[in-house]
């Protein structure tokens, strides 16, 4: 193999690795935005219902610690840390912890729902999106 073959095969791998790194954007991107009509579906629906929203709470990412937020909206499970605000978007309610947040409150920002909560966890720990929103409107206002 002499130098040429070397720098050929180098740059083969690079664009191949290169084209498979823009492949994996491409895919995450399209289940954000299939993710984010979800969403967006179950809060104009939960709308439509007149299920009862509340106001959000962060927790700290250590578990200890309650934050105020300004958002309201609805806890999408038990846990307390996924939640769609009535604009329609997905929270992950997990803040760094800090005495300022618990004194005056926290604003989370929105974050790109996935398409399978949990995907990568234990058996049994991962749930489909669309799963987990439906389960949370047909139970309701009475769902914990």
């Amino acid at each position: 193999m002499d130098a040429d073959d070397g720098l050929q095969w180098r740059e083969r791998q690079r664009r191949a690795v290169r084209a498979h790194a823009e492949a994996a954007d491409r895919q995450r991107a399209a289940e954000h935005a299939e993710a984010a009509e979800l969403v967006a579906w179950f809060a104009a629906e939960a709308t439509r219902r007149g299920l009862r929203t509340t106001p959000l709470v962060a927790r700290g990412h250590d578990g200890r610690g309650r934050y105020r937020t300004r958002l309201t909206g609805w806890y999408v499970d038990r846990a307390g840390t996924r939640a769609v605000d009535t604009a329609g978007r997905f929270h992950l309610l997990s803040v760094p912890p800090s005495l300022r947040g618990r004194l005056f409150g926290v604003d989370p920002e929105p974050d790109p729902a996935p398409l399978v909560l949990g995907r990568g966890g234990r058996d049994g720990e991962s749930i489909p999106l669309r799963t987990l929103l439906t389960r949370r409107l047909e139970a309701g206002d009475d769902w914990r």
